[in-house]
């Protein structure tokens, strides 16, 4: 009877785990920018101190500096159809004649997928038309700026494996 009662006490515990709550499907995609060569637009290059940051923000939050790198993913926000970012190119120079700073602004729409339960809500984006989906503005510093043009890839933002912008300088 004790060995019934033990059986049954194992079988009710082992029913009542569930499978383990690990996201592995794809959640929502980062803005995916690479950086080109404005003399040679076929070749990518890299920046070099490279800091942005995060308009609007409390303190305009900074998402990092970038060397060597020529391509960087930028998140978008999710409860808004509109985010802004400074990208100040050579940020560490002690010379500030080299420090240069431009803003882009990326206006699109937003749908909202579920995906699973352990990992919730997928956003998509859609950039608007060109030129309306991505804005480069200047600082009020007299600098030329450093982005010289850019290049939409696609408008659609559904995945991290394609280039969304190419942006030469």
């Amino acid at each position: 009877m004790k060995k019934i009662f033990l059986l049954f006490l194992l079988a009710i515990s082992f029913s009542a785990c569930e499978k383990d709550d690990i996201c592995i499907d794809e959640t929502t995609p980062r803005l995916v920018l690479e950086f080109y060569d404005d003399a040679s637009p076929a070749n990518t290059k890299n920046v070099t101190g490279l800091k942005i940051k995060g308009e609007g923000a409390i303190g305009d939050l900074v998402l990092g500096t970038f060397s060597g790198v020529s391509k960087i993913y930028l998140p978008l926000k999710t409860n808004d159809d509109i985010t802004k970012y400074s990208l100040i190119l050579n940020s560490a120079s002690t010379n500030p004649l080299v420090i240069n700073e431009d803003f882009l602004q990326f206006n699109y729409t937003r749908e909202n997928f579920y995906v699973s339960r352990a990992c919730g809500y997928k956003t998509i984006f859609e950039l608007l038309s060109f030129p309306a989906g991505v804005i480069q503005t200047e600082p009020e510093t007299p600098d030329l700026p450093w982005i010289r043009s850019y290049s939409i890839q696609t408008t659609n933002i559904e995945t991290e494996n394609e280039v969304h912008i190419k942006i030469y300088f």
